[in-house]
């Protein structure tokens, strides 16, 4: 049986305060401060799941501390129109069909957990680069946005063909967020 909290949980955890402060930090150093706090979490707190196992509090809590980050940092940049709105929702697409497919197997209670994918992993670190990049003003930030939303359209088709297969006769139980690849709780 898995154990409710782990020291990898207190971990993840660190990113929901982390979430609550970003809007409220305007200094770029300080928010790259944050940024790469967020980041080593994330890494962390899956190299610990790993190593010592995970929990049910886990699996529910990264990714809703991952999309809770990405979506305050992200709104904040929408917010001093460093990046459009058109790319911070390009950016966030792989979450915002995570949570709505998480809430749609919710409400048609036919959730499905899935592992972890190259691709999702692949987003988050692309999500992470583009808000440093958005963050020092780098020439760069509009063409990592764009990398990550193309990035973002592949996992969502691979998690999709995942979840369809074990929808149709694979395993399937509740996952009430799709992760984002630290290997803690799925996509």
């Amino acid at each position: 049986m898995k154990p409710w909290v782990t020291w990898a949980d207190l971990l993840t955890a660190l990113r929901v305060p982390l979430a609550v402060a970003f809007p409220f930090v305007h200094h770029p150093s300080w928010q790259l401060g944050l940024v790469g706090a967020a980041a080593a979490s994330d890494f962390f707190d899956g190299m610990l799941a790993r190593r010592f196992g995970s929990s049910r509090a886990g699996a529910v809590l990264d990714p809703v501390a991952d999309k809770l980050f990405m979506a305050a940092a992200f709104v904040t940049v929408a917010g001093r129109r460093l990046l459009p709105a058109l790319e911070i929702v390009a950016v966030l697409a792989r979450d915002i069909v995570a949570v709505l497919g998480s809430l749609g197997g919710w409400l048609l209670r036919r959730p499905v957990a899935l592992p972890a994918r190259a691709g999702g992993k692949a987003v988050t670190v692309l999500q992470l680069l583009t808000l440093a990049a958005v963050i020092t003003d780098s020439p760069y930030a509009r063409r990592l946005a764009w990398a990550t939303a193309a990035v973002g359209l592949y996992a969502i088709w691979d998690y999709g063909r995942v979840a369809t297969r074990r929808g149709r006769g694979g395993r399937s139980r509740p996952s009430p967020l799709d992760g984002d690849g630290e290997g803690r709780g799925g996509a």
